[in-house]
């Protein structure tokens, strides 16, 4: 226990700090390195396992199926049982998954091995963040923040080119083998110089509430489902799975009020602080998703690029991302986390405008420099609203604050896929799109997306007014 209290307490980077922000960082790099890595492995996929495009895509989306539904409640159990047991649990699981994926002799089997990689990661995803008030000083909250911020940057970046490259050079079971000694370093790094639990295991007062997690994670899985199933045909199954998410949420409001040790304290959402850094996070990564979503279609159709060339202009956001975690988290620390939260969406504000207004004779050039703008905003946004809402949370709600933070950033993810996606669609005509078309449907995009960003930023003002620095 000493070690650990001064670890936390001392506000000078010590070696033992250094060492536990290593794990963390790679614990963060891993899942999202998972996320990303295997998207480009898909065609192969399908050409071996003899399978269609709606056979093998779900290999991404049970791993995304699985954080989604499982990162609240990992985060609570994280609380309940001990942060750092259940993170080296959680690395062992995904180094074990990833092995498994490689071995796996059907397409069943790897998206079977896939959910489990995916248990791995909402277990990784939501710890590593719960862990940074254990690990530094309070103010130096946000350059720790924004070093895991960068860590995902970086793993989402790589994912592509890392999987094309091992596909091409040692076949796709590369792909998962790859983080299989990663996996193991993570967890001798984490195991060595993670801080001890302060927190006592789960006693018969505090229970896991197992109705609100079944409740909440079918919820959740039904409206993923909802948002994702169809290949952008909003039919009959998807309202159906959206109507059943719509009640699943009604249920589990119902179960929180009544159990004595409930998953999330509703209570929590009379935060008007916390209330909104949730609002601003799902929003801002809808409009993320609307970047990864119509920037390849606009590179090669609107201006007739090639693959390759497509490629690493749609790198330079993660890129740029990569780069500006950690100035982003010592600006929020220099200035506070609000202002900053206020500044990056006003960044990403003025590149969903330019991009609105982008005019198709600008080329190469005329998407980049919109795209820097929106990444360099969303980092520091990203850094600034963690930051604001981990620097006072309470011990033993970190968890399932940090899992509700990343369920918050998903949700946007799956919607941005959805709608932003419908909205380009509709605009562009996208079974028949001329360049000019797709110029244009990418303009309204961004008028909407702008949209979802000025209601962030009306959120962070009066979030801002009503919690004063």
């Amino acid at each position: 226990m000493k070690p650990t209290i001064a670890i936390a307490d001392n506000p000078s980077p010590t070696t033992a700090v250094r060492w536990a922000l290593i794990s963390l960082s790679l614990s963060m790099l891993l899942s999202s390195l998972g996320t990303s890595i295997a998207n480009v492995g898909l065609p192969t996929l399908a050409q071996v396992f003899d399978a269609t495009f709606q056979q093998v895509q779900w290999v991404v989306i049970a791993y995304l199926l699985a954080i989604t539904t499982l990162i609240v409640s990992v985060g609570r159990l994280g609380d309940l049982l001990g942060r750092r047991r259940l993170l080296l649990g959680g690395i062992g699981v995904f180094t074990l998954a990833s092995a498994l994926c490689g071995l796996a002799p059907t397409l069943g089997l790897l998206i079977g091995a896939r959910a489990l990689q995916g248990l791995g990661a909402a277990i990784m995803m939501a710890l590593t963040m719960a862990f940074v008030g254990e690990t530094v000083a309070k103010d130096k909250t946000g350059s720790a923040m924004g070093l895991l911020g960068t860590m995902s940057a970086i793993g989402t970046a790589m994912g592509p080119s890392l999987g094309g490259l091992m596909i091409d050079g040692l076949g796709w079971r590369a792909i998962f083998f790859v983080s299989v000694p990663l996996g193991l370093l993570t967890w001798l790094l984490a195991h060595r110089h993670l801080p001890a639990d302060r927190q006592k295991p789960a006693n018969g007062r505090t229970r896991f509430d197992a109705w609100g997690t079944l409740v909440l994670a079918l919820t959740l899985a039904a409206y993923a489902l909802a948002m994702t199933l169809g290949r952008g045909d909003f039919g009959s199954l998807n309202i159906g799975l959206l109507l059943t998410a719509v009640f699943g949420g009604g249920l589990f409001v119902f179960v929180e009020r009544r159990v004595a040790s409930p998953l999330i304290r509703l209570a929590m959402f009379r935060d008007p602080l916390l209330c909104g850094s949730l609002a601003m996070s799902t929003l801002v990564a809808t409009v993320m998703m609307a970047t990864l979503v119509v920037g390849p279609f606009y590179l090669a159709q609107g201006l007739g690029l090639n693959a390759v060339v497509v490629g690493l202009v749609l790198a330079a956001g993660p890129c740029v991302a990569a780069f500006t975690g950690v100035p982003a988290g010592r600006l929020a620390d220099c200035f506070g986390a609000q202002r900053m939260t206020v500044a990056g969406l006003m960044a990403m504000a003025v590149g969903c405008l330019t991009l609105s207004m982008l005019p198709q004779a600008y080329g190469i050039s005329g998407y980049v420099a919109p795209m820097v703008v929106i990444t360099l905003g969303y980092a520091v946004f990203q850094t600034a609203n963690n930051t604001t809402v981990m620097t006072d949370v309470a011990p033993d709600q970190r968890g399932v604050i940090s899992g509700m933070l990343n369920l918050s950033r998903n949700l946007g993810l799956i919607t941005g896929a959805s709608a932003l996606g419908a909205v380009f669609a509709w605009a562009a005509g996208i079974t028949n799109a001329q360049p000019e078309a797709v110029a244009h449907g990418m303009r309204v995009t961004f008028a909407v997306a702008l949209g979802l960003i000025v209601v962030a930023l009306v959120v962070a003002l009066i979030s801002r007014t009503r919690n004063p620095l």
